[in-house]
């Protein structure tokens, strides 16, 4: 296999620790054998084992929630949230941020090797759900000998972990901080999801799902279903607030079909540089995944009833201009929380920066999940 297609956090840096698991159930009847799970930490585990504090990452997300990104070089996703000193206090607590089953940051994906059959899973891979995501994470934590979490923090897809990790593993959760997510995903959403998805197999590179064994690479197709993504990720008013109608690099149109507009050329460096990074097939499975997401369904359609007796601390937290994920749906977990006699504190912050938002450098809520975090630290006796 050649370089460009080996597992992308092995060719191009460190997936951190990995560990080998014989097998995993899978929520589709089918079962994952071996599994890879890759992770980083942060922090010291402390002798009591009750400073774990898990990260669950966004879609486009991995590992590498604190540090320098291997392939890209990039700050990770949440070093402005999780460090020395930040709200999420690394000389406090032993942070873990897991790379999703079904991802390509050295995690079991479609990109990796079939032990069976020697050659990459590619569309043979496993469909995956959340909660088979959430199974991996319990069973890694297992190994670590770590029985219980301080806290399990994330938004978007992280958003939906976390609830599930509440819900399959409430005694093992003492505090959960699920961001700009909710309890299902929408039909808009999905809607967006499957535009991305036959954007990449519509691509000829594709190859029906089988590009790496055949030398090609769905470049063309991943690209599109990222800049059609990223704009989901913003508001209106943010995407006019920086880019407006002004024109890339030129004084005039051009009536032809360059990049005339900034943020024509702003959404394709947004695929192109996404297509380093990321595998066009665990696109396919993380999406579906996501899709597949209705925590109230496991428990007759009532949401409440997921989160009956569970002792967690839960902060929710929502943004005035996140369409994706909107105020609405952090409600409707806000209030089944209250319906089944859950500790719930809900906060909706004021900002035009769209779903992104809980990535990016917000002072207020920084302050305000410092405050719950530090709260729900000195209950645990931290």
């Amino acid at each position: 296999m050649s370089q460009l297609f080996q597992p992308i956090a092995a060719a191009k840096g460190d997936a951190g620790e990995t560990h080998t698991f014989a097998g995993l159930k899978l929520d589709s009847g089918e079962t994952l054998s071996p599994v890879i799970i890759a992770w980083k930490t942060y922090g010291t585990l402390n002798a009591e084992k009750s400073n774990a504090f898990l990260l669950c990452h966004a879609l486009t997300g991995d590992q590498y929630a604190a540090e320098a990104h291997p392939v890209t070089g990039k700050p990770g996703w949440w070093a402005s949230m999780v460090g020395p000193g930040l709200p999420i206090d690394t000389n406090r607590f032993h942070v873990i941020c897991v790379n999703v089953i079904g991802g390509c940051m050295g995690s079991s994906g479609p990109h990796a090797v079939n032990a069976s059959t020697g050659k990459p899973y590619g569309l043979s891979f496993p469909v995956i759900t959340i909660r088979d995501m959430v199974r991996a994470q319990a069973m890694l934590l297992d190994h670590l000998g770590i029985a219980s979490l301080f806290c399990a923090a994330g938004g978007s897809m992280g958003g939906m972990q976390v609830l599930q990790w509440a819900a399959s593993y409430p005694e093992r959760v003492f505090a959960a901080l699920p961001l700009a997510t909710a309890a299902r995903h929408s039909a808009q959403n999905i809607a967006f999801h499957e535009v991305g998805r036959q954007a990449i197999m519509a691509d000829p590179d594709w190859a029906g799902g089988d590009y790496i064994a055949q030398g090609t690479n769905p470049k063309k197709g991943l690209a599109v279903a990222r800049m059609a993504a990223h704009i989901t990720y913003l508001s209106e008013a943010a995407l006019h607030r920086k880019f407006g109608r002004n024109l890339q690099n030129r004084e005039a149109v051009s009536y032809a079909f360059d990049a005339d507009f900034q943020v024509e050329s702003y959404l394709r460096h947004q695929g192109l540089s996404f297509v380093d990074r990321f595998d066009a097939n665990a696109y396919l499975y993380i999406t579906r995944a996501m899709d597949y997401f209705d925590l109230a369904a496991d428990y007759d359609g009532v949401l409440a009833n997921a989160f009956k007796g569970a002792a967690t601390r839960f902060c929710v937290a929502s943004f005035t201009s996140d369409w994706l994920f909107p105020t609405a749906e952090s409600k409707k977990i806000v209030h089944a929380l209250n319906a089944a006699g859950a500790n719930v504190s809900f906060v909706e912050f004021a900002t035009d920066k769209g779903h992104d938002a809980f990535l990016l450098d917000m002072p207020e809520m920084f302050q305000t999940l410092r405050g719950f975090i530090d709260a729900a630290a000195v209950a645990r006796g931290l």
